[in-house]
């Protein structure tokens, strides 16, 4: 084994530890709270994503249990397996070098740290983009090299089951292919259409789950994307858009790759690596800036993350050799690191800075969506417990979205599940179909009669169903003041009123006020 490979194996290995024992450390962001429930409600597809989350997820669980650690542990192992693929395919392009610098570059940046950490689609699709792109590669070394083409086409069906844009790696193939008269050679080659049949069986599953439920999944994506919204020049939401790379990778290493894809569009377009890597990210980064630029609203950094596996490997080339030349762009790629690094820490953690005396509002910390589920779990069961006691009757629990609803679920100690498949949090009535919880049993749908309930209940709707949950009590918990609640809650029960305030802090500063209203006499909503 080379020492370099060595060395970045035991930068790695030391890395994936810290990750794993700090991930049981921190409580669930609501998206890993959600993803939880789908690995408890499995299925070969869901409303807005693929398969991928909640497989894993399920997998993960099995090992650790419903835990904090058993939810995210592949989270670390995937953010290890993201970094090795870089490192083969940067060490087989430019060398041992700036193969190392580009590992060392991608987990100093706080986007990819964060991935590392937190279990939601992006590791994975990271994961199978990179290692793609490396069978890719080799696919071309090869010159149609059959078991390379398979792998590339099975890895992208694997990344597309979780997260639909890495279906977009086909676009970079066809691009780089057609960029050359080598490459346009593999379309005369049966390496090629062998990887596309080996992607095909992974469109099935998507398919077949819309093709059962009205292609919700496509409505979904073209309401995301803004793809129903009218064409308008937006400069703002495309400077705002970019602008978002800036503090996600650190300034400094996301314009060292920037400058790096100038440098392949302005210069270097002919150099099969740099041309490569340069379109390894270019489809996926134009589609989402020509969005944010005509549709008049700004994408998230992370949709565009799988552009920067390629890029941050071309940047290492560049730079790489022009930094052993300059002394001056050595500091520049020291100050850079280490602000990633610091940049880095302070995502993790940005009680780092309250500590020290600065009074970091919690208002404005994207991390405060891992601080404080438990303690607001605890306290609405306190309330829950009281409130049936006053009652003499159990009630039911509405959470005011879903994010909310999931995590406030995998919090509580009591789940009180109505039924299999239904949540312990359920989210307010609607008609229309807007995340996964409308695909499970919900305390507004009707169910078929049977002989005990139609003896029992002669009250039925006009479709001859009945609803359990008529005229039972509800607590209709929010994380915020509102100033109005929904129409579908009002007005779906007899009376509601406000129960409790409860304001959450951390470190003196407020983090989040809580609301619980008492609804009584489910009876429906009007439609």
């Amino acid at each position: 084994m080379m020492k370099s490979q060595r060395w970045i194996l035991w930068f790695l290995g030391a890395l994936t530890v810290l990750r794993v024992l700090y991930v049981g450390l921190v409580e669930l962001s609501a998206d890993e709270a959600y993803y939880h429930m789908w690995s408890e409600r499995l299925d070969y597809c869901y409303f807005s994503k693929g398969p991928g989350v909640a497989w894993t997820i399920w997998l993960s669980e099995k090992i650790f249990g419903p835990t904090e650690l058993g939810v995210r542990f592949f989270s670390p192992l995937l953010g290890f397996g993201t970094s090795w693929w870089m490192w083969v395919l940067a060490r087989r392009m430019y060398g041992e070098t700036a193969a190392m610098w580009t590992v060392l570059a991608m987990n100093l940046v706080p986007i990819f740290n964060a991935g590392s950490l937190l279990m939601t689609i992006d590791p994975l699709s990271l994961f199978f983009w990179a290692a793609a792109l490396l069978t890719f590669w080799r696919a071309l070394e090869n010159r149609g090299g059959m078991g390379w083409w398979a792998g590339t086409g099975l890895l992208i069906g694997a990344g597309w089951l979780c997260k639909w844009t890495n279906a977009m790696e086909w676009v970079t193939v066809l691009l780089v292919l057609l960029s050359s008269r080598e490459g346009r050679a593999e379309f005369r080659r049966p390496g090629l259409y062998v990887g596309l049949l080996c992607f095909l069986p992974f469109l099935l599953p998507p398919l077949v789950w819309n093709a059962q439920h009205d292609w919700v999944t496509w409505t979904h994506l073209s309401e995301r994307g803004g793809l129903k919204k009218a064409f308008q020049l937006s400069p703002l939401e495309l400077g705002k858009f970019w602008g978002q790379h800036l503090g996600v990778y650190s300034p400094v290493i996301f314009g060292g790759v920037i400058a790096a894809v100038w440098w392949a569009l302005r210069s270097n377009w002919r150099e099969d690596r740099a041309r490569f890597l340069l379109l390894s990210g270019l489809p996926l980064w134009g589609m989402y800036s020509w969005l944010s630029f005509t549709k008049g609203e700004a994408g998230e950094a992370n949709w565009t993350a799988p552009a920067m596996v390629g890029w941050m490997i071309l940047a290492a080339g560049l730079w790489e050799g022009r930094a052993r030349e300059s002394a001056g762009l050595r500091r520049v790629a020291f100050v850079g690191l280490v602000l990633g690094a610091v940049m880095s820490l302070l995502v993790l953690n940005t009680d780092l800075l309250r500590s020290v005396g600065i009074p970091y509002s919690y208002r404005k910390d994207p991390s405060a969506r891992l601080r404080g589920w438990k303690a607001a779990a605890q306290k609405v069961e306190e309330i829950r417990a009281r409130t049936e006691r006053e009652l003499g009757e159990p009630v039911f629990l509405i959470g005011n979205e879903r994010g909310i609803a999931a995590t406030l679920g995998f919090y509580l100690k009591e789940k009180r599940l109505e039924g299999a498949w239904h949540p312990p949090v359920y989210i307010p009535e609607s008609q229309h179909v807007e995340n996964q919880f409308s695909f499970w049993p919900r305390y507004d749908e009707f169910l078929e009669p049977t002989k005990d309930v139609e003896s029992r209940d002669p009250l039925f709707s006009e479709e001859q169903g009945y609803n359990p949950f008529h005229g039972r009590s509800a607590l209709f918990i929010v994380d915020r003041e509102v100033k109005r609640l929904p129409s579908t809650v009002r007005n779906a029960f007899e009376k509601v009123e406000l129960v409790a305030v409860a304001e959450q802090t951390r470190r003196d500063l407020p983090l989040r006020q809580w609301r619980v209203y008492l609804c009584r006499n489910y009876r429906s909503a009007e439609l």
